[in-house]
């Protein structure tokens, strides 16, 4: 009878049976997923997702190129290279020699603050051709154009954004600015700023003409007012060279790859201090407000400070004077704490001096450290 009945409705039957499978195996994909969830919980397995690409970061600091077309800066006794001051030794063109300069009568040792930079290409007057580009992007900030007012002669002044703060570079002895450059103009890496030449108010030979390049730290933004007390003339503004302090240039072009990066807090925070201070505030200096990564510990109050400070001048660091230090001062209002002598070399700066056979600070140091503090 069963049979009877299939062999009669077999066309709905069929049908049937099918959704029956698809029921069942529907059934069975839940439960094993819902077992393999459950598994997951119990014991987690390795994700094996594919590999990502490392996220490619930029290093610190700017890029910079050289400021002529000689790129053989690393070469540092080469005059083909470096323009030496009458003596013909090339180290005299290099960052850190001391050179004798007259000041008021007096013959004393001046601190050479950049690199002196020969022509590669001169016209048949002697002239140099060299052009001189800016070595990272930035905006002119001053232009000298009048020769006889500076020892740097013509000269031209960049700002540039560093990971410290703002820091300049600074071309020297130019023929002439490039036409159409004006003060507040951004420029690039590369762009033309003007001419080597040997201008200068001490006067240049043609022979010995070259650029005087370099790069460092402003030391207080309320300079001109400084300068204006004293009754000075005549005034470059913040961007006289008794307020700009350099580096050494080959900090950045010791190299002979074309792509440079430089980060000057990188490299301050390495250098060397040749000596440490500690002296009387009553207020925190500038200095520290525009580059606060060089400041160290607790805030300032009014009190002393002690700073450490590179050979040729530029404060490393600065933190508040423990208790001890500042009793130890006494009535001084500045006190020399220690000296690197082979870091501190020649000397040439003298903002520290031996007196009696200890290390005091000089006439040098008094102004440096008056115009930080004002």
């Amino acid at each position: 009878m069963i049979l009877a009945f299939l062999k009669r409705h077999w066309w709905w039957i069929v049908p049937l049976i099918i959704l029956d499978i698809f029921f069942f195996h529907w059934l069975w994909n839940r439960d094993s997923a819902s077992r393999d969830d459950v598994a997951q919980a119990v014991s987690p397995v390795e994700e094996r997702d594919e590999p990502k690409e490392e996220e490619l970061v930029e290093p610190p600091g700017l890029r910079y190129t050289h400021p002529t077309d000689q790129r053989d800066l690393w070469n540092t006794e080469s005059k083909e290279v470096y323009q030496p001051t009458a003596s013909g030794r090339v180290e005299s063109a290099l960052y850190g020699s001391v050179r004798t300069r007259s000041f008021g009568g007096r013959f004393l040792p001046a601190f050479h603050e950049g690199l002196d930079i020969a022509p590669l290409r001169r016209d048949r007057r002697n002239r140099p051709l060299d052009e001189v580009y800016a070595v990272a992007d930035g905006h002119v900030v001053y232009i000298n154009s009048v020769a006889g007012n500076s020892t740097y002669g013509v000269y031209i002044v960049l700002v540039h954004n560093d990971p410290v703060g703002e820091i300049y570079t600074l071309y020297s002895h130019l023929a002439r600015p490039k036409s159409g450059l004006r003060e507040g103009r951004a420029v690039r890496r590369g762009d033309v700023l003007g001419i080597m030449g040997n201008t200068a108010s001490t006067g240049i030979p043609m022979h010995r003409a070259h650029l005087h390049f370099e790069v460092g730290m402003i030391n207080n933004r309320r300079f001109h007012e400084w300068y204006s007390a004293q009754e000075l003339i005549p005034d470059h503004g913040t961007w006289h060279g008794h307020n700009l302090t350099g580096i050494d240039p080959l900090a950045i072009f010791d190299t002979r790859e074309e792509e440079i990066r430089f980060s000057m807090l990188d490299y301050l925070r390495e250098l060397e201090p040749a000596f440490r201070i500690i002296f009387r505030a009553e207020r925190t200096l500038d200095y520290f407000r525009r580059y606060p990564a060089l400041w160290d510990g607790s805030p300032f109050t009014a009190g002393a400070i002690v700073m450490t400070v590179s050979e040729g001048g530029v404060p490393l660091s600065g933190r508040m004077a423990s208790l001890e230090e500042v009793e130890a001062m006494e009535r001084d209002s500045v006190r020399v704490l220690d000296v690197d002598e082979e870091v501190l070399g020649r000397n040439g700066l003298r903002l520290v001096v031996r007196r009696g056979g200890e290390w005091a600070f000089g006439r040098n140091g008094e102004r440096w450290l008056e115009i930080l503090q004002y």
